[in-house]
């Protein structure tokens, strides 16, 4: 059984109090954040007016942005962590992809 690997900064230490500490409050804004951009682009799919589309797709932009610097700042101090794949499992993966694009119209090719 292969054991995957986290990658992963080393852990900022924070008090750990029944307060929120700092890792509380930005994991939380790092929730909403992604909550906010998965409506905005929800909202994106059904905008008919286009000047209400281009409104929306600022602030979904923005939304993004602030949560990748969220997402950055947790991964930088240790307290988001990712799991590392096994090779062979990408492997897979890139091959099942290569055979769903070699049956598109276009063979695959981008235009």
């Amino acid at each position: 059984m292969n054991q995957q690997q986290k990658i992963q900064n080393p852990e900022t230490q924070v008090s750990k109090t029944p307060q929120m500490n700092d890792r509380d409050f930005i994991n939380d804004l790092l929730t909403t954040e992604k909550y906010m951009t998965s409506s905005y682009s929800m909202a994106l799919h059904e905008a008919s007016h286009e000047g209400l589309y281009q409104d929306i797709m600022k602030i979904f932009s923005e939304t993004q942005n602030c949560q990748r610097e969220l997402y950055d700042l947790m991964f930088k101090k240790g307290w988001y962590s990712i799991e590392a794949e096994d090779q062979q499992k990408l492997q897979q993966s890139y091959q099942q992809f290569q055979g769903y694009t070699n049956q598109l119209p276009s063979g695959g090719t981008l235009q």
